[in-house]
């Protein structure tokens, strides 16, 4: 049961369908349009932002009334700079106290948001920011809220809550509470649990805005409970999905034929980055071993590695230091590297949901991209977990392909790969 929670959750929904012939809708707005402060429209300025994106149209001037929001957007559409933007249009400056919280389910997520955040506050310089996860001291998280006072601080669930717990973070102040890939903290019990202790600490009159590129409808009614009167805006139907600018295919083939495929496509491909999904740390590990021997620079990302590691490495592909990332679905949702346009599931996910927070890795922002999977002919055989079966386990690679085409619009959905790809599907002119 929930507590602290929002009585009234009546959504206002509104649905907005992409055009099909277009890679990405674009309005003629400007952002000046959304009456931003000034500082914050030099920092877009400055970052070379013209025109907001369709979900920035739709969503800012509804945020920026303090409205609460649920966002459903495809990947790759500038969710992220909706709360960005509309959090430091709302901040007070000469304010100390926290006044929002931004939760999210990974530390590289949590890392990426804040980076974000510190990319707008050019020409703020009152403002500050502070993230929090795990892996690294608690006592370097205390000292940087101590001794710095960040008026906005990101962090992932078990880490906030620690910190909230032992009154080292007072939320007490908080005036804007967010929740980024909510659907994805609002599925496993414990971290639901985690969120939601940290939002009982901060006050009941609150702005309270989640996005996700996905939601079931059990996650959306969840999400409901932590808001008053929400306003539901869905850029794409959820049973009438299209990723625009995305080129999909498919390849059935046996688990040792992979390798081979594998190295013959970044041989062919002219692919300025690529990600490589695989299903396990094992097979991450393996595959970057495998592509080193071969001469093929690569690096890997996977939930074993130190978090020192993981950023050090996730900075080295976002500054285009290395073009091929092996990873797990640890960077399968949020993570936003804008110059990746191939993406190979070399293991299909274990649902479609995955699949499409894998994909939308490429062609972030209406830019052109190609995800190509691999889909074996190979019989599942997976180990069960305690004497219990992952029912996921027991779904083939063409269960899921055929679960991820039912979602699609006819116009998108995933072909067989062709012999050759004309290049200019996945490189823009």
């Amino acid at each position: 049961m929930f507590h602290h929670c929002h009585t009234s959750h009546k959504i206002k929904s509104r649905v907005l369908a992409q055009p099909s012939n277009e890679l990405v809708s674009l309005t003629s707005a400007a952002f000046s349009d959304f009456l931003l402060k000034p500082e914050l429209l030099r920092a877009i300025d400055d970052c070379g932002f013209e025109h907001p994106s369709k979900v920035q149209h739709e969503c800012i001037p509804q945020a920026i009334l303090g409205n609460d929001l649920i966002c459903q957007a495809q990947s790759g559409m500038g969710k992220t700079a909706v709360f960005v933007l509309t959090v430091l249009h709302q901040i007070d400056p000469e304010n100390n106290n926290a006044q929002c919280v931004v939760v999210c389910h990974t530390r590289e997520l949590a890392y990426q948001i804040c980076s974000e955040f510190e990319r707008f506050i050019k020409y703020m310089p009152k403002v500050k920011v502070a993230v929090c996860y795990g892996g690294i001291p608690i006592s370097v998280n205390r000292q940087l809220l101590k001794q710095e006072k960040p008026q906005i601080i990101v962090g992932t669930p078990g880490r906030l809550k620690a910190i909230v717990s032992d009154k080292s973070l007072d939320l007490s102040h908080v005036r804007h509470f967010v929740m980024d890939e909510a659907d994805k903290l609002m599925e496993y019990t414990d971290m639901r649990a985690d969120v939601q202790k940290i939002f009982v600490a901060t006050p009941h009159n609150k702005q309270v805005m989640m996005f996700s590129a996905t939601y079931s409808a059990a996650s959306r009614a969840v999400c409901a409970k932590f808001m008053k009167n929400p306003h539901e805006i869905l850029v794409t139907d959820e049973g009438n999905l299209t990723l625009h600018g995305i080129r999909q295919y498919f390849v059935e083939l046996g688990e040792t034929e992979k390798n081979n495929k594998l190295l013959h496509l970044l041989t062919s491909l002219q692919f300025n980055q690529v990600v490589i999904f695989v299903k396990s740390t094992s097979r991450c590990t393996e595959l970057r071993e495998l592509m080193i021997k071969c001469d093929i620079p690569t690096i890997s990302i996977h939930g074993r590695l130190a978090q020192k590691d993981r950023i050090r490495l996730y900075k080295l592909f976002k500054n285009f230091q290395a073009r091929i990332l092996v990873a797990t679905d640890l960077v399968g949702r949020g993570i936003d590297i804008q110059r990746v346009n191939v993406v190979i599931n070399y293991d299909m996910p274990v649902c479609s949901d995955t699949y499409l927070h894998r994909v939308g890795r490429a062609g972030r922002f209406g830019t052109k991209g190609v995800a190509i999977s691999f889909v074996s002919t190979d019989a599942k055989v997976e180990p069960t977990i305690g004497g219990k079966v992952n029912p996921y386990s027991l779904r083939s690679d063409r269960d899921v392909l055929d679960d991820v085409q039912s979602r699609f619009m006819q116009n998108s959905k995933i072909l067989p790969l062709p012999s050759e790809i004309d290049v200019s599907e996945y490189v823009d002119g």
